[in-house]
């Protein structure tokens, strides 16, 4: 293996399946990352859409010397159900065809939300690392990032030298994250060989419990980071802790423990099982803190302070569609003052306010076209502002990266002066921009509240702190309420949805 200037094929599929949304097609994939060959380093090295780990290793790679970039095809999509199968069969047939057109190659980066599936598939990427595998040969070191929402089968972790999944929930780790994998592959390619311990957990938690700042997964990641070594400090190369996406509802769903060592396998499992026993132990805490919808009215009516609340079970950054009216309909109705509600995901009252124009009034339809937790509502509404919805981010999950809302618009409903901002496309409301954009001043608000589950901490502490922050659930595709789901798949029992769920430790850890 060359030591200088080495030659690293990219690729990248970023989708994160709701198995009980719609499913995800091309026009997903185009609107938001679709991109191939060449123009992935062009834009790798600038602000555009694609994912931040790749723009991350680029950044590492091209400070760490001459390298010779092989990219191939990297494309994302919002999260939403499964991928089609002629949308993945495309993407697999054009990752195949590229990479062996790049060979031969030193090493594979490989940037995967890991949490994907396709209507005719369950473990997407599973098939996706060993066909990489495949092209390149047993000898080609292949190292993958994956966000920490990931469901990972044993499958992928075979097929590959390294997995490293995100550190951070709120995502803010992105960059940092692909900077150690290149790191990781510069170790192999210098000689080191690599050896993993894998244990999937019987826990599927709710999203809202593992955030990485407090709680119960914030343990663990702070538990296994402190096991993580130098290359002249010890074997321990990473530990990835991947809380996985229970709405995949896979038999590959639940909490798992990937640890990477530099040729030193008994090192891996013991850091592996104990992580794994005391995340175990631990399983109580994996319960969500929320609010009712009419309690947090009652809460909002009487604040003296401004107050943030999360629609968490209406979330596009987990498959939601952006557009149940439970929150609107039941803060408007209260006539609480000083409400703004984003971002509202409905292209056809968007068409709507685009049509009637700035400063006019009209009757806005929230939801003309039902589905089953999207309900019709009616306001009359004056059009605020419109908006292209083509922004940049300015902090948190997507900071300097481009983002489109599509047509949007900010409206006010006329009876209570509740403002909304309306999008044509999925995206959850993690960005002040979304809002800024449409001239609002973040400052003044008194009642926000968010159609997303968590990244929105990332953007809007600097306005709205812990003690101002409040979840709150509502029937939704998202729900913190997992009994409420009517799982198939999910490898039961399963805590904390059954109570009878047991840990089998892998015959590996007797003794340790």
């Amino acid at each position: 293996m060359p030591k200088s200037n080495p030659k690293i094929a990219l690729t990248g599929f970023a989708l994160e399946a709701n198995a009980f949304s719609p499913v995800s097609i091309r026009e997903d994939f185009t609107r938001s990352c679709w991109r191939e060959g060449e123009e992935i380093t062009e834009l790798a090295r600038q602000t555009s859409n694609l994912p931040a780990e790749v723009t991350g290793f680029y950044a590492r790679m091209d400070e760490m010397g001459p390298w010779v970039p092989a990219p191939t095809i990297v494309i994302g999509a919002p999260p939403g159900g499964p991928v089609t199968r002629e949308v993945w069969e495309e993407f697999m047939s054009k990752l195949d065809k590229s990479l062996r057109a790049v060979l031969p190659v030193d090493a594979v980066f490989v940037a995967n939300h890991g949490a994907s599936s396709a209507e005719h598939l369950d473990d997407t990427e599973g098939d996706m690392m060993e066909l990489i595998r495949s092209i390149v040969g047993p000898s080609v070191p292949i190292v993958a990032t994956h966000d920490l929402h990931c469901n990972v089968s044993e499958r992928t972790v075979d097929a590959l030298d390294g997995l490293i999944s995100y550190r951070t929930n709120p995502h803010v780790d992105q960059r940092e994250r692909a900077a150690e994998a290149a790191d990781l592959l510069k170790e192999i390619l210098n000689g080191v060989q690599t050896k993993k311990a894998f244990i999937r957990l019987p826990i599927t938690p709710p999203s809202v419990t593992l955030l990485s700042a407090r709680g119960p997964y914030a343990d663990l990641i702070k538990m296994g980071t402190a096991m993580m070594q130098k290359p002249s400090e010890g074997p321990i190369a990473n530990v990835s802790v991947s809380a996985g996406f229970v709405f995949s509802d896979l038999p590959k769903c639940g909490i798992t423990i990937c640890v990477t060592s530099r040729g030193d396998l008994a090192a891996a499992q013991r850091c592996a099982i104990k992580i794994a026993r005391a995340a175990w132990a631990d399983r109580a805490r994996y319960v969500p803190d929320m609010l009712e919808v009419p309690e947090a009215v009652a809460r909002a009516r009487d604040t003296k302070v401004p107050l943030l609340f999360a629609d968490v079970a209406d979330n596009p950054g987990g498959g939601g569609r952006g557009n149940t009216a439970w929150m609107l309909k039941a803060f408007n109705d209260a006539k609480i003052p000083g409400v703004v509600l984003g971002v509202f995901v409905d292209p056809e009252l968007a068409q709507q306010c685009h049509a009637a124009g700035e400063g006019n009034t009209f009757d806005a339809v929230f939801n003309a076209t039902e589905s089953k937790f999207s309900k019709r509502y009616e306001a009359r509404a004056r059009v605020i502002k419109l908006s292209d919805g083509e922004g940049t981010g300015r902090r948190g999950v997507i900071g300097g990266k481009k983002f489109s809302l599509g047509p949007s618009a900010l409206i006010e409903l006329v009876d209570t002066g509740t403002r909304v901002v309306v999008g044509s496309l999925r995206r959850q409301l993690c960005e002040p921009a979304m809002l800024e954009m449409h001239g609002l001043d973040i400052s003044k608000i008194r009642i926000l509240i968010v159609k997303s589950r968590g990244h929105y901490r990332a953007g809007f502490d600097e306005f709205f702190s812990e003690d101002r922050i409040l979840d709150v659930d509502s029937p939704g595709l998202t729900t913190p309420n997992l009994k409420n789901v009517d799982f198939k798949r999910l490898p039961r029992p399963v805590w904390p949805i059954d109570q009878n769920a047991v840990f089998t430790e892998p015959s590996w850890a007797k003794g340790l």
